[in-house]
């Protein structure tokens, strides 16, 4: 371990990479607000009782199995233990000024003990073992919440969420797109690598600006018509094909590709049509049809861009 020497006035202590074994000697800053102990050889918890001006407490990339003695930090906003080897969720009931809590990457099985961390805004449990959604319940300023690369297979529980805007669970065992009905202020979601097999369920979450659905089970674009505020639309597609239109991203795929107007009797692919598209132009492919907005209009195959 290298030599660290401390200054008791410091307010932002960064000690990354430091080979740190231990937590100790820290009882001498008086003022710090912001203390990082990332990439550290970290095993536990430990005498931090007296940092009580901390704000932000950063332990990702450690050797920590345990959420233990942070009881007496009452002050801290920002806590990260990502990356560390964490079986559950405990020792957090007295931080109730919590607003980001970062524990991705553990071998977390259940989302527990949260229920007094009514000031958060920010949880990211990805990339653990995490099998449901639950206990949530009294989360209600939440603003984020990212659940990728777990084992989830029913999007549920998240009623009282009516602040959240960015939900991400991609990477799970999702077949159906559902429980989203109070989310009215969501503007990113990403279900991208589930078995979703049907794009329904989003009748009320008409502020999205943000779908992404790429890598699921789903053969027709279908119940966006609502979206009228979506940016970007994300959709895999074999034939590489994308169209972006006022501002938004849409992925369309199947093949034939071309492009037909309901009111006249013209047919004709993208590259031959010159991809500026007029109002009401209708995307005709094998089970899908978008209609395109028709300002600021191209068409994209992989790399080959066409401009009016």
């Amino acid at each position: 371990m290298e030599t660290i020497s401390l200054d008791p006035e410091a307010e932002d202590v960064d000690l990354n990479h430091f080979r740190i074994g231990k937590i100790e000697g820290f009882e001498v800053l008086k003022k710090v607000k912001i203390l990082c102990l990332r990439q550290n050889l970290i095993k536990h918890i430990a005498n931090l009782e007296q940092l009580q001006t901390l704000r932000e407490l950063d332990l990702y990339d450690n050797q920590i199995r345990k959420i233990e003695n942070l009881e007496s930090l009452t002050e801290l906003e920002i806590l990260d233990i990502s990356f560390n080897i964490l079986r559950c969720i405990e020792g957090l009931d007295r931080l109730t000024q919590l607003k980001k809590l970062f524990l991705v990457n553990n071998k977390i099985s259940k989302i527990e003990n949260l229920s007094s961390l009514q000031q958060l805004q920010m949880l990211e449990l990805g990339s653990n073992r995490i099998r449901a959604i639950e206990n949530i319940d009294t989360l209600t300023n939440l603003d984020s919440l990212f659940l990728g690369k777990n084992k989830i297979t029913k999007l549920q529980n998240l009623d009282a969420l009516t602040n959240l805007t960015v939900l991400s669970i991609q990477s799970n065992r999702l077949t159906k797109i559902e429980g989203l009905q109070n989310l009215v202020n969501l503007r990113e979601l990403y279900l991208s690598h589930n078995g979703v097999e049907v794009i329904e369920g989003l009748e009320n979450n008409n502020k999205l600006t943000m779908l992404d659905i790429a890598s699921n089970r789903i053969k027709k674009i279908e119940n966006i018509s609502h979206l009228t505020e979506l940016q970007e639309f994300w959709r895999a597609c074999a034939a590489g094909w994308r169209i972006i239109y006022a501002g938004a991203s849409l992925t369309l795929c199947l093949s034939p590709h071309t492009l037909q107007h309901p009111s006249k009797d013209l047919v004709a692919p993208p590259v031959a049509l010159a991809p500026f598209v007029e109002n009401d132009w209708l995307r005709q492919c094998t089970g899908l049809c978008l209609t395109l907005s028709g300002r600021s209009t191209l068409f994209e195959n992989n790399n080959l861009m066409e401009k009016a």
